[in-house]
Parts: C-alpha cells; structure tokens; sequence
C-alpha cells in the first residue's frame, strides 16, 4: 500500500511539474502547428539561469521569475528566425536548441552543473511559510495551486481575442492573412509564451531537484509530445478548458507508467527514452494504419 501512495505521489507531482512542459509542447504544436524543438535548451536554460541566480543569493521568486523571462527571450528569437528571416520552423528550433547548449554553458559559467542542496529555493521558503515539513506533500500542494493559476490564465487567453487569432493561425494561416491578420504577431506570440513556460517548468524542477545540468532538457520535446498525444487519446477533449486538463493528464499518465515501470524493472533508466520515442511513433503511426486498412488514400508526409 505504501508502495502504491508513494508511486502515485510521485507521478501526480511529475505530472503537475512536466505538465507546463506538456503545456508549452501543446501551445506550438498543436495550436500553432509549429514544430518548435527549441523547448530541450529552454527547458534547462529555465533551470539554468534560476540556479546561477540562486547561487548568487538572489531570492529564489525572482531568480524563477527571471527563468520564465529567458524561456520568453528563447522562444522570440526562434520566432524571429522564422517570422522575419523565413527560416522553416523545423530548422529555427534545431538552431536555437543547439545554441542554447552553448548559452546554458555560459549561463552556468562554464560549469556542466550546479548544485542547490545548501540553497533557499522557493519550496523552501513555501515550506517555511505553510509550516509544511513533508516535501512530497508540499511540492504537491505547491505545484497544484501554480498549475491551476497557469491553466486559468492560459484558458482566458486563448479566448481573448488575440487567443483566438493565435488559434486561427494553426488551424488556417493562409485564410488569417487574408482577413488582413497579422500571423507573424500571433506567431512570435504564442512560441514565446510556450517556451517561458517550458523555462518556468525547468527552474522549477532545477530547485525542488536541487540541481540543475546543462543537459537536463534532452528528450524534453518527445516526453511533451508524448504527453499531448496521451491525453488526447485517454480523454478525448472538446474545448480549450478539456485540452489543457487533458494534458496534464496525459503528462501524470506517462509519469506513472514511466515509474511503474521504473520500480519494478520491466526497464532501464538508459532505455526510457528510447521507449518514449516508440510509445509517440506507435501513437503518430495509428491514424496512418487505419487510413491503410480502409484503403483510404494518404497524401506524403510534409518534408519541410
């Protein structure tokens, strides 16, 4: 019994944590059709630029605050890249998470990490403040009410009127143009938004994991992705307010797969990624395979 709370602790934590990961890959993705594999390098660069902060005894609020701003500066000149420089959206993302490796060195001053275990982070300073010792039950509660905050801010935006464009704009960007919208705005907009949230989900982990590694973003992309494509399948969501549920209860469902898995050794920690690799192939490969067995023609995969 105690092995399954504990599990389930686990994940609902994880879930709630790479959930803004999950978030951030759904807002490029799937509402702006924009395949932005920038989110691995601001994912520690969120991590990143929290801890070098914290380390140079700046509260912890702003150092994470100031981690959601580089996720946002991140994300703007992938846009840039491609809204102004007409570099595909593909190829913008591979630049700039190959550039961010670079950046998060220099961020870290050249170190690959950076420990925060004698550090005040902010679940220290929530703990303090609720009176909370147990560290589990407080990064929930914590990580809870961040998460409510994040979906009912992302909720009203995406029904505002600027929302709406952002979402016309992945659904039909030929047609926005046309009705004199201006894509390139909605564009810059909504990658930038996603990738802060990306970082704020880095800096977060960086201090409650109380380190942070200048690799810790690999795979970053996949396990949103796959975390998308999960809720999606599990909850079949209809609206805005049912999608982004559906995603983070996409992300607690991977999680607690990945920890089951994890616990009693059906894998290695070295083969979870590959495993999550498969697990988006099989699930991008479903659609494709009904389509085959109905005859059903099916037009080339876009190249670029």
């Amino acid at each position: 019994m105690d092995v399954l709370v504990n599990l389930l602790s686990a994940s609902f934590y994880e879930g709630l944590a790479f959930g803004l990961v999950a978030i951030g890959v759904y807002l490029t993705f799937r509402v702006l059709a924009f395949p932005d594999l920038t989110v691995d390098g601001s994912f520690a660069l969120g991590g990143a630029v929290a801890a070098i902060l914290i380390v140079n005894d700046i509260n912890p609020w702003l150092a994470t605050v100031a981690a959601l701003g580089a996720g946002l500066c991140a994300g703007l000149a992938t846009s840039l890249l491609n809204t102004k420089l007409r570099i595909t959206a593909l190829l913008a993302g591979i630049l700039m998470m190959v550039a961010l490796y670079s950046i998060n060195l220099m961020v870290m001053t050249g170190r690959s990490n950076i420990g925060l275990l004698r550090q005040v982070t902010v679940f220290d300073q929530v703990s303090q403040f609720l009176g909370i010792d147990d560290k589990v039950t407080l990064s929930i509660i914590f990580m809870v009410v961040l998460t409510v905050i994040i979906l009912v801010i992302l909720n009203w935006f995406l029904r505002t009127e600027i929302g709406l464009a952002l979402r016309a704009t992945g659904e039909n960007e030929q047609m926005v143009r046309g009705l004199g919208g201006n894509t390139d705005m909605t564009t810059v907009l909504g990658v930038s938004i996603s990738n802060g949230v990306v970082a704020l989900s880095g800096a977060l982990i960086a201090q409650h994991d109380s380190t942070a590694d200048v690799g810790m973003g690999l795979g970053m992309i996949v396990m949103g992705l796959a975390s998308v494509i999960i809720g999606e399948a599990l909850f079949h969501p209809r609206g805005v307010t049912a999608i982004l549920l559906a995603v983070i209860g996409g992300t607690f469902t991977y999680r607690l797969f990945i920890n089951i898995a994890l616990r009693y050794n059906w894998v290695s920690a070295g083969n979870l990624k590959l495993i999550t690799a498969l697990l988006v192939i099989i699930a991008l490969a479903i659609p494709y395979i009904q389509k085959k067995m109905r005859h059903e023609w099916v037009p080339p995969a876009a190249r670029m």
